[in-house]
């Protein structure tokens, strides 16, 4: 995900609204550039002048020179199934499990052809003047693989979107309310020893641990997670109203980005917890995402 990505997402956060649309857009671009590359691997196995038999697709994208992680997903794996069932990952353990995988995939889609035979399915590659033509079977493993770097590109760029912009969020934050630099550290380590990315110092000292979330009201692992670390102020896309009561009653400072100008509840917080501030500085608000950003790259290299 690029900083103009980036900026989106935090410009909608601040805004109220659900930025999960314009990551489901980038993720269908990111995707629908690797099955254009994928199809054009395809037409280069003819171009090559390689046999096109019933186990081309072995040869040419399961052979030992693939890249490791190339290889998983063309096998339409995951690097964790593969450690969880050998407990390694080495090349040679990867190379064994996508050929066996392969194996056991082929065996499985001729039985259901034995059982239906009337399926039919072609898929037609046209590149520069060649044209390749998978049959159902070699289409089905196609179809397995593009549906497996799916799930691995959602699952990268959901992750993604969450630790990129937690730091460059709370940099924003503390820039709209003027909270001076050394009113705010980077690194800390709270009661139980983990290492916290963001927390708010006040004058007198104390320090205020914060944590931010971007997973929804819907994901209950969000809010469990913040009890569980000792964290005081909680920065979540969304909150129902049973997880604020128990943030409260924890005495849990929180902020719901999603809700109507929910940023601006930070304000009374910092003033609660006598951290300097000033009101937030919305005409600014554009420069400051752009600083924030700016500073959290410099910050992250």
């Amino acid at each position: 995900m690029n900083t103009e990505a980036l900026k989106r997402v935090l410009q909608q956060l601040f805004a109220g609204q659900d930025y999960r649309a314009g990551v489901v857009s980038l993720l269908n671009a990111d995707f629908l550039d690797y099955v254009v590359g994928f199809f054009k691997k395809v037409v280069e196995a003819k171009m090559a002048q390689q046999s096109i038999d019933e186990d081309w697709y072995r040869r040419y994208f399961l052979s030992a020179d693939q890249r490791k992680r190339d290889l998983i997903t063309h096998a339409g794996l995951n690097e964790k199934t593969i450690h969880d069932m050998h407990n390694s990952t080495r090349k040679e353990v990867v190379i064994s499990a996508v050929n066996d995988n392969y194996d056991a995939l082929l065996a499985l889609i001729r039985t259901m052809l034995e059982k239906d035979g009337d399926i039919q399915i072609e898929l037609t590659i046209r590149f520069r003047g060649v044209s390749v033509d998978l049959n159902l079977s070699e289409s089905l493993i196609v179809i397995n693989a593009l549906a497996v770097k799916r799930s691995q590109m959602r699952g990268g760029v959901w992750s993604s979107v969450g630790k990129r912009t937690e730091l460059p969020l709370m940099l924003a934050l503390a820039k709209l309310y003027s909270v001076p630099p050394e009113y705010y550290k980077l690194k800390g380590l709270n009661e139980q020893k983990r290492e916290v990315d963001f927390h708010f110092v006040n004058r007198r000292g104390d320090v205020y641990f914060c944590e931010v979330k971007l997973m929804g009201a819907g994901n209950p692992e969000s809010a469990d997670a913040v009890f569980a670390r000792g964290t005081q102020l909680f920065i979540a896309d969304k909150l129902s109203d049973a997880t604020k009561r128990q943030l409260e009653s924890a005495g849990i400072h929180w902020v719901e980005m999603r809700a109507e100008n929910g940023f601006e509840r930070l304000y009374s917080i910092l003033q609660t917890l006598e951290i300097p501030c000033q009101p937030a500085r919305i005409d600014a608000l554009d420069h400051i995402i752009d600083a924030a950003l700016a500073e959290a790259v410099t910050l992250q290299t």
